[in-house]
Parts: structure tokens; sequence; C-alpha cells
């Protein structure tokens, strides 16, 4: 093929793609910007080097503006929860919580978040294209690969990993599976240049269910220790 036609053709593709990737994450915007409340059930894995060192799963629920709680039933029961201005990771065992402003947060539950505001991806990506390193674990799904703004954020800031070296890379790669036809968001992955990765896989997502405003509140039980500062293992 001359190379003239071929440069073409190659372009014509890129436009095609491009456009795609438009098209898809305007249709996940708009599934769940359109909800007040939403809520799902999730499971959440860690990884080190292709072996998962820890699995906990439970349910997770959003609110406008900028509210969200993660409950955890198992393996154990604990809380993780943002009301808008700050964030709240409660250890029950422990009988400890501890708090930081949100937008201090470096656990990566917290961008999250933006399920329950404008939902805009440029947000946090500064730019989004189909990935090419990572394979939809669903063969009807899409996988967008998102190129984090905030450089030097990493994985292995979160603190069910902590003890790792920091990874020297200026940032993570993140993932996010998308079923194509109604823009459901199905899996976020975040891999680090260290090895260790986290990934968060929803199921069962509702669309403005009834929810108390109170659950998006933090009070702490008689007798628990409040902490400020960021997560433990930050």
């Amino acid at each position: 093929m001359p190379r003239r036609i071929h440069s073409y053709v190659f372009l014509s593709l890129t436009v095609v793609a491009a456009s795609d990737v438009k098209l898809l994450v305007g249709r996940l915007e708009a599934r769940y910007r359109s909800a007040h409340t939403l809520q799902a059930t999730f499971l959440e894995r860690y990884t080190e080097n292709g072996r998962q060192t820890r699995a906990e799963a439970g349910t997770v629920y959003f609110r406008r503006p900028g509210k969200m709680r993660w409950e955890y039933d198992s393996p154990e029961k604990n809380l993780f929860l943002v009301d808008g201005k700050t964030a709240w990771f409660y250890v029950r065992a422990d009988r400890t919580v501890t708090r930081v402003p949100a937008k201090e947060s470096s656990d990566w539950r917290t961008p999250l978040a933006l399920l329950a505001g404008e939902m805009k991806l440029s947000r946090v990506c500064r730019k989004i294209q189909f990935a090419a390193d990572e394979a939809p674990e669903s063969s009807a799904d899409a996988v967008l690969f998102c190129e984090l703004k905030e450089a030097g954020k990493s994985v292995q800031d979160h603190p069910a990993i902590a003890g790792t070296p920091n990874a020297t890379e200026p940032s993570d790669k993140v993932y996010l599976e998308v079923v194509p036809s109604s823009g459901e968001l199905v899996r976020i992955l975040v891999k680090s240049a260290g090895g260790v990765s986290i990934e968060f896989r929803f199921a069962g997502w509702q669309y403005n269910p009834q929810v108390a405003e109170s659950l998006f509140h933090f009070s702490a039980p008689p007798g628990v220790a409040i902490v400020n500062g960021e997560l433990p293992g930050n």
C-alpha cells in the first residue's frame, strides 16, 4: 500500500476511534449524571505482581453533591464515608476513625465521588482513549484508558497496601470497563508501576433508591477515638 494511502487509512481509523471514545464517555457520564442517588454492590481487590493479596466486598452509595458511603461487609465490617467535605475511615474492630479533608485525601476511593458530582471524566483525566493493553473481562464491554491529570498519585498510597515502596513512575494507569450499549460502569482498575494494582468491580446498580440523607453523615459512636490526619497506612 502506498505510504500516502496508508497514512490516510490510519488517520481515518484514528478519527473514528476518537469519535467512538467521545460517544462512549458521553454515554457513561449521562447515565450517572441523571441520578441524584446511586447504589451498587462492589468487590475491591488488591494485587501485587499478579498475586491477589486482599479482597473486600460490600455496598456503596453515592449522592449529590459529592457524597459517598462504602459499607464493607467482608471480610470485616468497616466504613469509608465522604460527606462532601471530609473523608472518614471507621475501623470497627479498632474502635477508631480517621478523618481528613476530602481534597487532601490520597485514597483511591475519593475521586470516585465524581459519580455524585458533575460526572465529568475530564475533571480527573487529561486524556481518554480506548485501552490497548487491557482487555475487558466481558467481550461485550469496552475498556477506556484514563491518563490522569494529577501526576505522582500512586495506588500504593492506599491504606490496604501500606508498607510497599513508593512507585517511581509519575502516575498510575487507570482503566474503566464500560458497557457500550448503556454506559454502565462495570470495573475500575488502577495499575501501579511497582506491580501493585487495585480493582473495583460494580454490580446491581440502582438509580435514585430511597436512601436517608443521614446515611451520608458520620457520627462517631461512644468510645470511638477520632484521629486527624491521612488514612491509616499513608
